[in-house]
């Protein structure tokens, strides 16, 4: 449902920012007018500006977005902790990501935040017995974002997939708060074996590009995964593991994900 700016929920900070940044943009760029009008500053709060969002980007001829956009809402007034982890989101990206300089454009451009969220709501449909319409909704977050995440996984929040192409995260996966995913990053099992069989990310750690982390194994709490590595094994909180297979080659920053710093320790 669109609402008039007047009846926009003024009392939601990062939404009053995403709604002032918007108009801002459009002063810039009128061509874009009609686009932030209908995805943005049409809508009363955030949650149902990103429900109208996500759904034009999943529906299709089948399950049209309208529908769509009817069940993420239900979603959003049944669990309202799906609200507080999309705006913890917004946040970590916008201070994470130098290429973000505004709190909208996660919510316009990038497909690693879309995918997340689109994840959020497929997460709910699936701990409330709906599992075939939360695979449905993973197909199309792989299709449309080029992100795999099953429906199961539990994911924390303050989340930021960097880019996002290639993320594959299984269902067994556990990643708590404050963690950043870059680009091609698997989370994935070992072979064909069932129940838990996927990683545990532990807050405030950094995966890097190309990272594979394979089987019920840990990385730790504020522990950095270098790019392209394998790991077979648990990574002790505050290290850093890099190579193939990885191994432990120092300590980290105090706050690799927040700091995003996917340097290596010095080898003497």
């Amino acid at each position: 449902m669109a609402y008039t700016a007047e009846r926009a929920d003024t009392t939601d900070i990062i939404w009053s920012y995403i709604r002032k940044e918007a108009k801002e943009m459009m002063k810039k760029e009128p061509v874009l007018s009609g686009f932030l009008q209908s995805t943005m500053l049409s809508h009363r709060c955030l949650e149902e500006a990103i429900s109208f969002l996500l759904a034009e980007k999943l529906g299709n001829n089948a399950v049209p977005a309208q529908l769509l956009g009817q069940v993420f809402e239900e979603a959003f007034e049944a669990d309202p902790s799906i609200a507080v982890s999309i705006r913890a989101d917004i946040l970590a990206v916008y201070e994470r990501d130098p290429a973000c300089t505004s709190h909208l454009e996660p919510l316009l451009y990038f497909k690693g935040f879309h995918a997340l969220q689109c994840y959020r709501l497929s997460h709910w449909l699936w701990n409330n017995d709906r599992q075939a319409l939360a695979l449905f909704l993973q197909n199309r977050i792989s299709e449309v974002f080029s992100l795999d995440i099953h429906p199961a996984a539990r994911i924390g929040k303050g989340i930021m997939i960097d880019h996002g192409t290639g993320v594959v995260i299984g269902e067994t996966t556990v990643i708590e708060d404050n963690v950043s995913l870059l680009q091609n990053v698997t989370l994935g099992g070992t072979g064909k074996g069932t129940g838990d069989r996927h990683p545990k990310i532990r807050q405030g750690a950094l995966i890097c590009a190309g990272a594979k982390i394979l089987g019920n194994i840990e990385i730790g709490e504020c522990a950095k995964v270098g790019a392209t590595s394998v790991v077979l094994e648990d990574v002790p909180a505050h290290c850093t593991a890099v190579g193939v297979p990885a191994k432990i080659v120092g300590s980290c920053c105090p706050q690799p994900a927040r700091e995003m710093d996917q340097s290596l320790p010095r080898l003497d």
